[in-house]
C-alpha cells in the first residue's frame, strides 16, 4: 500500500511525460525526446558549480590574504575546505536523492549553497571564511551528484556516455571562464564581490531548476530504507569489484587533472617566466583540448569503439605525456627545456581527460539500476578526496622545480592503469559479450553486461528496513 503522500507526490512533483508509468517503469523514449536543450544546459550548468566555486576565487587569494589579515597558508584553507564539503557532502546527498527523489535534496542543497556564498561574501574574518565555505562545498555538491545521477535515470550504455560528454562541452567551458570572469569582477570591486556573482549564479541555477527541471526517479524506484540501508547500498556498491575499479581509477585520473590545476599557475608563471595574460591563455588552451576530445568521445568514438577501449587508450596517453613531463622537468632531456615542450605535454595530458572521465562514470553508473544517487556519490567522492590528497604534494619539494607536478600525475596515471586493468579486467567483459545471445547489448558496445551483477550486489529495501 502507498504510504500516506505519496498518491499526492506523483500527482504534485513535475515530472518528464512518459517517466513513469502507474508501476513506475520508465519508457526510455519517452524520457529522452523530453530532455530538451535546456535541460541538458541546466544539468551542465551543475555540473559547473565545483569548477566555478573554485576557479572564480583564485584570483583573489592575494588580495583576500592582505583583507583579512591572514597567512597564506590560510587562506589556501579556503580551496581544502570547499574541495572537502564537496567530497563529503555527495555521501550524504547521494542517498537522500535515492530516498526522496532528485529534485528536493537538488533543491535544498542549491538554497543552502546561496545563503552560504552570501555569507561568505561577508565573512570578517578568515575562519568565518573557512567555516563557510566548507558549508558551501557540502552544499554545492548536491548539484554534482544528482546531475550526474539524473543521467542515468534518463539514459543507458551509450547514450549515457554520449550524453556525459555532451555535459563535459558545457562544464568544461567553466574552467576557462571561471578565472577570466573573476579577474574582471576585482577589476570593478574587491573580492567579496566574486561571492556576490557566486550567489548570483546560485540563484539562477535554483530559479532554471525549480522551472524547468522535472522529477525523474519515479516514486516506485525509490529506496526509504533510511541510513542502514544507504550505507548497505554503498557497501554493496563496493563489494563490486568491477564498479570499484571504475571508481578508483577515476578517482586517480581526477587526481592527475587537479595537480595540473593546483600546479600550474606556480610552474608556469614562477618557473618559466611566463605572464599571467600566457597562462590563462595556455590555460584556456588546455580547457578546449578536453572539450573537443570529449566531444570526439562522445560524436565520434561511442558505438564505434567499445567504452572500455577508449578509457583504456585515454588513460594510456594521460600516462605517456606524464612520463614525458618527468623527463623534461627533471632534466633527462637536457636542463634548456623551455615552456613550450612543457605546454605541449600538459595540453596532451589535458585533452586526454577528454577520454578517461566521462567513460569512467558512464562505465561504473550502468553497473546499477537501483541505486544511481549512491553510486554517484561514491563517484564524485572518491574523485574529490583522492584529489585533495594528491593536489598537496605537488609543492612538496619547494617552488624552483616542476618535478613533484610531473611526479603525481605520473603516480597518479599509474595507479588508475592499475586499478583498471587489475580491478575491471576489461577483456573479460569482452569475454562476457561472446557469450551472450545475440542481440543482447554488453559493455564492450557500450552498454553493460554487468548491470544485473551491479544490481544484485545492490541490495533492494527490506520491508523490515522501512
Amino acid at each position: 500500500m502507498p504510504k500516506r503522500g505519496q498518491a499526492a507526490e506523483r500527482q504534485t512533483e513535475g515530472r518528464i511525460p512518459g517517466a513513469a508509468g502507474p508501476t513506475g517503469a520508465k519508457d526510455p523514449a519517452a524520457l529522452r525526446v523530453a530532455t530538451g536543450a535546456l535541460v541538458t544546459l541546466i544539468l551542465g550548468g551543475l555540473t559547473a558549480m565545483p569548477p566555478l566555486s573554485m576557479d572564480m576565487y583564485l584570483p583573489a587569494l592575494p588580495e583576500v590574504t592582505d583583507a583579512l589579515h591572514a597567512p597564506a597558508a590560510t587562506i589556501q584553507l579556503t580551496l581544502t575546505a570547499c574541495l572537502t564539503g564537496m567530497a563529503l557532502g555527495q555521501l550524504v546527498v547521494g542517498p537522500m536523492s535515492d530516498k526522496w527523489g532528485r529534485r528536493r535534496p537538488l533543491l535544498g542543497g542549491l538554497l543552502v549553497y546561496i545563503l552560504a556564498t552570501a555569507i561568505c561574501a561577508l565573512a570578517p574574518t578568515a575562519e568565518l571564511l573557512i567555516a563557510f565555505r566548507l558549508l558551501q562545498g557540502l552544499a554545492g555538491a548536491a548539484a554534482i551528484v544528482i546531475a550526474r545521477a539524473v543521467v542515468r535515470d534518463l539514459y543507458d550504455g551509450v547514450e549515457m556516455a554520449k550524453f556525459f560528454s555532451t555535459l563535459m562541452l558545457i562544464s568544461g567551458v567553466a574552467p576557462i571562464v571561471a578565472p577570466l570572469i573573476g579577474g574582471q569582477v576585482l577589476r570593478l570591486t574587491d573580492w567579496r564581490g566574486i561571492f556576490v556573482v557566486l550567489t548570483v549564479i546560485g540563484i539562477a541555477l535554483t530559479a532554471l531548476v525549480w522551472r524547468c527541471l522535472p522529477e525523474t526517479l519515479a516514486p516506485a524506484d525509490r529506496h526509504d530504507g533510511g541510513t542502514v540501508e544507504a550505507l548497505r547500498t554503498m557497501r554493496g556498491l563496493l563489494a563490486d569489484r568491477v564498479f570499484a575499479g571504475y571508481m578508483i581509477a577515476g578517482g586517480f585520473a581526477f587526481a592527475a587533472l587537479f595537480a595540473y590545476i593546483s600546479a600550474s599557475p606556480f610552474v608556469i608563471q614562477e618557473i618559466y617566466g611566463a605572464s599571467p595574460q600566457t597562462f590563462s591563455l595556455l590555460f584556456g588552451v588546455n580547457s578546449v583540448g578536453l572539450i573537443i576530445v570529449g566531444q570526439i568521445n562522445g560524436k565520434l568514438l561511442v558505438g564505434r569503439v567499445s567504452l572500455d577501449k577508449a578509457l583504456g587508450f585515454g588513460l594510456a596517453v594521460i600516462t605517456l605525456a606524464a612520463t614525458a613531463l618527468l623527463l623534461m622537468t627533471s632534466g633527462v632531456l637536457g636542463d634548456d627545456i623551455g615552456l613550450a615542450p612543457i605546454a605541449v605535454g600538459l595540453f596532451v595530458l589535458m585533452s586526454a581527460m577528454g577520454l578517461a572521465m566521462p567513460n569512467t562514470n558512464a562505465l561504473a553508473l550502468m553497473r546499477t539500476r537501483h541505486a544511481a544517487g549512491s553510486a554517484s556519490a561514491l563517484l564524485g567522492t572518491s574523485s574529490f578526496l583522492i584529489g585533495a590528497i594528491a593536489s598537496p604534494l605537488v609543492g612538496i619539494a619547494g617552488e624552483r622545480t616542476a618535478v613533484p607536478m610531473a611526479v603525481v600525475q605520473l603516480s597518479c596515471a599509474l595507479a588508475a592503469v592499475v586499478c583498471f586493468v587489475g580491478l575491471c579486467r576489461p577483456w573479460q567483459h569482452k569475454q562476457n559479450a561472446q557469450a551472450q545471445e545475440p542481440g543482447t547489448a554488453s559493455a564492450e558496445g557500450g552498454t553493460a553486461p554487468a548491470t544485473e551483477a551491479g544490481t544484485a550486489a545492490v541490495p533492494r529495501p527490506r520491508k523490515s528496513d522501512r
